[in-house]
């Protein structure tokens, strides 16, 4: 590790580490190192670390500990050589390069390194030395008439450049210039920007602290700042001393003379022939500009400013499509009678690049309510206008008062009859508050989650289906339907891939990452919700987020039960087996006990009769009456106005029971008239 220091046992190193080097090369102001590539660890002499200007107990043996004393784009330059030379199958390599002294100044150094390889040419050791460079440079400078001030900055505005080739966004500018530090090294004490809009000079990156006008945010282009001055003109304005800068601006410099600014330069950002803005950069101890400064400061306004238009054009672009993305969700979330809701779309990406992910609440008749969360394959404007088409589809397949599974069905069949050849995944959610059970059914997307009232949180294990679209093309539309039980309180989460995923990491990964949020989260929804999307704007990522919140209410003055309805539509045996699941649910929750599997049988039964002997839907509605004797009445209404009968069905029938089951079943049963149609009920004591 570092000189005199230990080796960790954990790791294993070459027999023959570190190398020993020469004596000699100590006179000639040498030091030597060995670099143990698997490991990382950089064994280096004393007269290597003195050449770094290092004590040995400041270096721990790795070459991330030397970084306070090489500048940052020498660091850069160091690097990217050395991973050339490894890459390249080179034998050796050696650079010139800079080091800050403890003094702060600046000193030229010599490194040469020999890199041994194995046997399968796999590098695995660097053994090489460091000199001080500076006579040797100091020389060649006088001799070839070389000017470091000129190649420090020139370098510095190599630097800065390809800080800002990765800015995105504005504010991405502006933090890079600020971070790349290149400003400071070019001698300036800070910065200020602003764009051109309709007319006016809008202010968006200020100076240093303090040196903020009042006024100065949004400014007229012909009124007399320096800024407006470079707009109008198109020219740089370089301020050589404060004498000028008072006579030229006198009401600006009233406001900033207390900064003791000795010079500037103001310099419009032009692309395209025309201003996109100005910078002006400030400084301390400055005594004018030189024709080569004023050149290489030209040429920094031209990077800023291709790479400010290339900004504000992602920036627009992605206004545009994310517009298209909102346009296509809900405009609205309804009121949910029994629950609470939050919703969230967050785009990750810039440019074009948004993706399908939509949610949706659906108000269903008998005070249901329908949660939906999908992602349309791809990323880009096809993508939303079919999430936006899907999305219609599947929200009238829900209304009509077809199961889920019904629903999810024929949202696939739609989309494979598109002209697209998307896919979708999609988990939709049907929920009776007033029991809390919930029937979900998934499409290929990720399984949902349960915040409990206690703020823990658990994973649905839901059975699901292929994806929409691809459920159509192979011919498997049939899509189980997982039925749960929500408690009051209780918290469902659907959300899309993009909350959960993201490179380097699995999906457990994730779903454990999103856990954790969610055990730590506040109560209050919609602040829930806002914690939960934190995850994407601290991690980053390539891809949108839908996120859907649905808390069930808590309702202390009914512990004990509730009420449910539900649509079996003719024809539709899904609907029917959903309507099963639903009742057995329901009466469990409600504390039926012993009674739950008769009260289920006698409301098949009623359900079966209207279907068999009418031509229409058949609506279930169980409830639990007021009173003090807990009593469950089971209605089933059609439309048709004949009364049911009883009749004897024989030894042989195989229909004529099901009246005689509710009979033997119930306490009491009968039949009443409800408009054009007719009600059959029949009551249980829950005692």
């Amino acid at each position: 590790m570092c000189h005199g220091g230990p080796v960790p046992t954990t790791v294993s190193l070459p027999d023959d580490w570190p190398a020993h080097p020469d004596r000699s090369l100590a006179l000639n102001r040498m030091g030597s190192f060995d670099w143990d590539l698997v490991t990382g660890l950089m064994h280096m002499d004393a007269p290597a670390l003195d050449v770094f200007d290092t004590a040995p107990e400041e270096y721990d043996g790795r070459p991330e500990s030397l970084s306070a004393r090489v500048p940052r784009d020498e660091s850069h330059r160091l690097d990217a050589m050395v991973s050339s030379a490894l890459k390249s199958g080179a034998e050796s390599y050696g650079a010139y390069f800079r080091i800050r002294c403890r003094d702060g100044r600046l000193r030229w150094t010599h490194t040469q390194g020999r890199v041994l390889r194995d046997g399968g040419g796999r590098p695995y050791r660097i053994i090489g030395i460091v000199r001080d460079a500076t006579e040797e440079l100091d020389h060649s400078a006088e001799r070839l008439g070389l000017d470091e001030e000129r190649r420090r900055q020139t370098s510095v505005v190599e630097a800065t450049t390809a800080a800002l080739a990765h800015a995105r966004t504005v504010q991405d500018v502006i933090d890079a210039l600020r971070d790349a530090h290149g400003l400071e090294r070019l001698g300036s004490m800070g910065m200020v920007m602003g764009l051109v809009e309709a007319g006016r000079i809008h202010l968006v990156a200020e100076g240093p602290e303090g040196s903020f006008v009042p006024g100065t945010r949004f400014t007229r282009v012909d009124e007399e700042f320096p800024m407006s001055e470079v707009v109008r003109t198109l020219r740089p304005k370089f301020i050589h001393n404060p004498e000028e800068f008072a006579e030229g601006y006198p009401y600006l410099w009233s406001k900033v003379s207390h900064m003791e600014i000795s010079a500037a330069a103001y310099l419009p950002l032009i692309a395209q022939a025309r201003p996109i803005g100005a910078i002006g950069l400030l400084y301390q101890d400055k005594d004018g500009f030189t024709q080569e400064e004023r050149n290489l400061l030209v040429a920094l306004g031209s990077s800023i400013a291709q790479s400010l238009q290339r900004a504000m054009l992602l920036e627009q672009e992605h206004d545009l499509a994310e517009g298209l993305q909102q346009a296509m969700l809900p405009r609205r979330i309804p009121t949910v009678p029994g629950a609470e809701v939050a919703v969230r779309y967050r785009a990750a990406r810039m440019g074009r690049d948004i993706g399908g992910d939509w949610y949706d609440v659906i108000l269903l008749p008998g005070g249901r309510v329908g949660a939906v969360i999908g992602d349309v394959q791809g990323h880009d404007t096809h993508a939303s206008a079919v999430m936006g088409q899907l999305r219609i589809v599947l929200r009238a397949y829900a209304s009509e008062g077809h199961a889920p599974a019904t629903v999810m069905a024929r949202a696939s069949a739609f989309l494979h009859e598109l002209d697209t050849d998307r896919f979708a995944t999609c988990t939709y959610a049907e929920a009776d508050l007033s029991t809390g059970v919930l029937q979900i059914v998934r499409a290929g997307h990720i399984d949902p989650l349960v915040r409990s009232r206690e703020g823990g949180f658990r994973r649905l294990s839901v059975d699901g289906g292929m994806p929409l679209g691809l459920s159509a093309e192979f011919g498997r539309l049939e899509y189980p339907v997982t039925t749960v039980e929500l408690d009051q309180g209780e918290t469902l989460l659907l959300c899309t891939d993009g909350l959960v995923e993201h490179p380097g990491s699995d999906l457990d990964d994730g779903i454990r990452a999103l856990g954790a949020l969610i055990r730590g989260g506040p109560d209050d929804l919609q602040r829930l919700a806002d914690r939960l999307c934190e995850l994407v704007d601290v991690r980053g990522g390539d891809d949108d987020v839908a996120l859907l919140l649905l808390r069930r209410d808590v309702d202390e003055s009914a512990p004990g039960g509730g009420r449910l309805q539900q649509h079996v539509a003719q024809g539709d045996p899904e609907a029917l087996v959903s309507a099963r699941h639903m009742i057995g649910a329901a009466v469990r929750a409600w504390g039926a006990g012993e009674r739950a599997d008769e009260i289920e049988l006698a409301a098949d039964e009623l359900i079966v009769n209207a279907l068999m002997h009418t031509d229409g839907p058949a609506i279930v509605t169980l409830r639990v009456l007021p009173g003090p004797a807990r009593r469950l009445r089971v209605e089933v209404e059609d439309r048709s106005s004949a009364l049911p009968r009883r009749r004897d069905a024989g030894e042989a029938g195989v229909s004529g029971r099901g009246l005689m089951l509710v009979d033997r079943l119930a306490e009491v049963w009968g039949v009443e008239s409800r408009g054009g149609g007719k009600c059959v009920w029949c009551e249980f004591d829950l005692t």
